[in-house]
């Protein structure tokens, strides 16, 4: 079959010597490069016992933060949930009871409030959408785990402790 460009290239071979047919500078290149890496400092951490730093920027696990009188920001506008682009927040929102006003900002509250982390992209709009700054992605590493509705956080997992406790 003949060439589509008609250019062929004419390829020479030139005899190996005797010093290149041994293969002996080639074994020697690659020992050298693998005793070179024997002195330098290992790149891998072993996790459990070890932590990486992260950077300033880093987005972790949601939580819901308090004023500081230990009473809950989010006022459950939605705007959390609306800048979402995985739509990975819900919530509810109720009013505030009597009795209540130690634990509620506001008259309104989110009485449910949950993200499913398996959609949450950490993109961090819901962080910036909050106008009463209650929703921060400042947590840990979101954990492993074998059942997806392990992977739902309700209110329970995602408020912090009151600073009183």
């Amino acid at each position: 079959m003949e060439p589509l460009s008609n250019k062929r290239k004419v390829l020479e071979s030139k005899p190996l010597n005797l010093l290149e047919r041994a293969y002996l500078p080639a074994i020697a290149k690659g020992l050298s490069i693998t005793i070179k890496h024997f002195f330098k400092k290992p790149v891998t951490i072993s996790y459990p016992e070890e932590k990486r730093e992260f950077s300033e920027n880093f987005r972790g696990m949601h939580s819901l933060k308090r004023d500081e009188n230990g009473k809950e920001r989010c006022t459950a506008c939605g705007l959390c949930a609306l800048s979402c682009p995985a739509e990975a927040i819900t919530m509810t929102a109720a009013e505030r009871q009597k009795g209540e006003e130690h634990l509620y900002r506001e008259e309104k509250y989110a009485a449910v409030y949950e993200i499913n982390m398996l959609r949450c992209i950490f993109c961090g709009l819901c962080e910036e959408a909050c106008p009463k700054e209650a929703i921060y992605l400042d947590g840990d590493i979101v954990p492993s785990d074998y059942l997806r509705k392990d992977f739902i956080y309700g209110k329970d997992k995602l408020v912090e402790a009151p600073l009183n406790q």
